[in-house]
């Protein structure tokens, strides 16, 4: 369960990159009093482990009611960590949020859940990484190994929300912008080895050996 907890955090934390969030709150909390952001910062915290933690308890019913393979959840997964991960090496060109939502965020009593939660720290990315490591939990176990590694980057996020003056100051806009590049390539790194399982168990299934197999057996009967 540790193991798995910790395989969670190393694939989770990346993509959700809690120091990539730190201007967006800061900005968000400018003139704010310190109690109103730090209830933000923790409301936002509580919001993305619901959100990844209901995906992750539901994954399995989601698999199973549109029928999804586990390699295919995975190949998918893989794609969008790539995306993001790609879009992280180059962050200036990869914001996700607009400009728009930013400004009304800015007028709005809550920003706890948007921007803060959804989708700045537990958007399409995390969410992915969250119903792959659902679909390979063999057991109760591993559902609770994965929890305890959502709960773990939760925390870590919380941490940077509320130390995010501190953090600012001391890496810097160079310090944050290098961090958020290095997360990206390890996301990239991660992504490809969600893709190469998936690949894997697609060849290794019987929907893609049993139409190969018959076909032999043809050929050595005739």
């Amino acid at each position: 369960m540790f193991k798995i907890a910790l395989v969670t955090v190393v694939a989770l934390l990346p993509i959700s990159n809690p120091f990539s969030t730190i201007p967006l709150y800061l900005s968000l909390t400018a003139g704010q009093s310190k109690e109103w952001s730090r209830q933000q910062a923790l409301k936002a915290a509580i919001y993305m482990a619901g959100i990844l933690l209901v995906f992750l308890w539901g994954g399995a019913l989601i698999k199973e009611f549109f029928g999804i393979s586990i390699p295919a959840i995975r190949v998918a997964g893989g794609v969008i960590i790539m995306r993001v991960g790609f879009n992280m090496l180059n962050p200036k060109d990869s914001d996700d949020i607009s400009e728009e939502a930013k400004q009304e965020s800015k007028t709005k009593s809550d920003i706890a859940f948007t921007p803060l939660a959804m989708p700045s720290l537990s958007g399409p990315g995390s969410i992915s990484v969250v119903i792959s490591m659902a679909a390979a939990s063999e057991d109760i176990l591993g559902y609770l190994g994965v929890s305890i590694g959502i709960l773990v980057v939760v925390f870590v996020a919380w941490l940077s929300m509320r130390g995010a003056p501190l953090i600012s100051r001391l890496l810097g806009v160079t310090g944050l912008d290098a961090l958020t590049r290095i997360m990206g390539f390890i996301l990239i790194c991660i992504a490809f080895q969600f893709i190469f399982d998936g690949l894997g168990g697609f060849i290794s299934s019987e929907y893609f050996l049993q139409p190969i197999i018959e076909n032999l057996k043809l050929m050595l009967n005739q």
